[in-house]
């Protein structure tokens, strides 16, 4: 492990020691430092700390980071729904709840492990824990996405996201009434600086672009789809926010007082692009699941 070190500045005087951390390695969470320090693998001036412990400038942070040991997927005989499949790719209708691709905190039961036991082979270009995976949608988020069988189909698909051709449209149900019917949010998304577990709109966040257009309105709901033209994490969901229109359900982003939808009402319903083989044009549309459809009505039937 590479040790690495960091000399505590005058503005990081009296600050947390996983703060600290937390606010210099994006990529981690402020819990994986936190475990980090558990572990004994971060010290204060040579001294084992807590992550409470708070620093005086001028003060030596010394941290290694522990290799992440690989991990091994065994598929898993989980129904999916295909609504396309080919030599190349698949396209699938993911049901909400469904976990992309294994994390800290879901080691089974994903897409991954269900895609694994379904097909022979699936592209590597992602590596052992997102093999085939082109693009993802959230736990809680229903709907479409595609997944390469090959790294020709991969890198293919992948150039079409990184040109914007990869058409993404979604349906959602936000709180408040738009009174306009379409707009577009162009807003960089980032790592929010007060809480490492969300995204946010922040100055020296990644380019984000969301339009959206008005299909039924109400006057405490709004039901719209967003037509993704970047496709940042959590991007609708902090757009819609950052406008005042937070997704109803939504748990990390929404209103404390929401339907109860399970999770925030957003679907994938439409997805668009050039067959990385044929070069033939294709479209795909997936009707929304029961909840969302359900929730709709309930809305529908207060006004």
């Amino acid at each position: 492990m590479t040790v690495n070190q960091h000399t505590v500045t005058e503005t990081e005087h009296k600050k947390r020691v996983d703060k600290i951390l937390s606010d210099l390695l994006h990529e981690h969470s402020r819990s994986q430092i936190q475990s980090w320090i558990e572990e004994g693998n971060v010290k204060l001036n040579d001294e084992i700390v807590k992550a409470n412990q708070k620093c005086q400038s001028g003060e030596m942070i010394t941290w290694e980071i522990p290799e992440t040991k690989p991990l091994v997927l065994e598929p898993e005989n989980i129904p999916l729904d295909i609504v396309y499949e080919d030599e190349d790719l698949l396209v699938i209708n993911k049901e909400k709840g469904m976990v992309v691709h294994p994390s800290a905190g879901h080691r089974t039961g994903t897409l991954v492990h269900a895609l694994l036991y379904h097909c022979k082979d699936l592209s590597g270009i992602n590596g052992v824990e997102r093999p085939g995976i082109v693009h993802r949608i959230d736990m809680d988020t229903s709907g479409l996405l595609v997944v390469a069988k090959n790294d020709l189909a991969h890198q293919h698909l992948s150039k079409q996201l990184q040109d914007k051709q990869l058409k993404r449209i979604y349906e959602a149900i936000v709180h408040g009434e738009i009174g306009h019917e379409t707009g577009l949010i162009d807003a960089p998304i980032g790592r929010d600086p007060k809480d490492r577990q969300k995204m946010g709109v922040v100055d020296n966040g990644k380019p984000a672009v969301t339009h959206f257009r008005v299909l039924e309105r109400f006057p405490k709901y709004t039901y719209v789809e967003c037509q993704l033209e970047t496709g940042r994490t959590h991007q609708i969901r902090v757009h819609m926010q950052y406008i005042g229109f937070p997704l109803v359900g939504d748990p990390k982003y929404g209103q404390r007082k929401s339907l109860d939808v399970h999770g925030q009402a957003l679907h994938a319903k439409q997805i668009a692009f050039i067959h990385p083989r044929t070069e033939e044009w294709m479209e795909f549309e997936a009707a929304p699941p029961a909840v969302f459809t359900e929730t709709l009505d309930q809305i529908r039937k207060m006004y």
